[in-house]
């Protein structure tokens, strides 16, 4: 691959989500980066796994659109397709409305305060420049929301778009310049607050939907993949195998 450095040798609960987990990771983050290869005996040996429970990792990941079976069998890190990720993000905007309107009228004090203060690392984390903080905080504040709910297919269906949004901030704009605002949260805290679901449901939906108008900006790389860092038209993840060098 290569692949990074051996993970700690404490035995996860599950060998199956472990290796998921840590792979999907490795993916959004850009330690593997796109066109890369996985081979089974590297990562049998950085993920201190067998093969089976890499398998299905590896299947999931396909499922999710971050990873490709070429011919011969060959398992690849997919390209970087803003046309995809314009799709995952259509999809997490209205997955994440319908969850605050299913919340608000559940939403409890404890559940806005672990939003305010969700929203108070968030902000904490974009003034230090801490990707991996504010990804974090973001995540925890929708996931209060996600969790009041109480819809049990909500987190399945957001895993499998979710993590392609997050590869392509990383990968275009190093950062989280394609998440919405410390505001945009603090208006959404104040709309379920008040009991105002179809705002609070509008203001999230607007949140999510902040990385494709940043997108739409540049017409011409609707269309394109990134390859070498440079873009070419198209996503075929069925070309030469490339990495991609993610935005500092």
């Amino acid at each position: 691959m290569p692949p990074p450095a051996r993970l700690p040798a404490e035995r996860p609960k599950s060998m199956r989500d472990h290796a998921y987990t840590h792979l999907r990771d490795a993916i959004v983050s850009g330690e593997l980066g796109p066109g890369e290869r996985l081979r089974d005996p590297e990562l049998e040996a950085w993920l201190g796994v067998s093969r089976t429970p890499i398998r299905e990792a590896i299947a999931r990941l396909e499922a999710a659109g971050l990873v490709h079976t070429r011919r011969a069998k060959q398992t690849v890190v997919a390209p970087l397709d803003t046309r995809t990720a314009l799709a995952a993000q259509r999809i997490a905007a209205t997955l994440h409305a319908l969850a605050v309107r299913d919340a608000v009228p559940q939403l409890t004090a404890d559940d806005l305060e672990a939003m305010s203060n969700a929203n108070a690392a968030f902000a904490t984390a974009l003034r230090d420049d801490d990707v991996d903080a504010a990804i974090a905080a973001d995540d925890a504040f929708h996931e209060v929301a996600v969790r009041a709910s109480a819809n049990p297919l909500l987190p399945g269906l957001l895993e499998q778009v979710t993590p392609l949004l997050r590869r392509l901030e990383r990968a275009r704009f190093g950062s989280l310049a394609g998440r919405g605002s410390v505001a945009d949260h603090d208006r959404i805290i104040e709309l379920c607050t008040a009991g105002l679901t179809d705002e609070a449901a509008a203001a999230t939906h607007d949140n999510w939907s902040t990385l494709g108008r940043l997108l739409h900006l540049d017409d011409e790389t609707d269309d394109e993949t990134l390859v070498d860092g440079e873009t070419v038209a198209g996503g075929d993840a069925g070309g030469p195998a490339a990495s991609v060098t993610p935005t500092p």
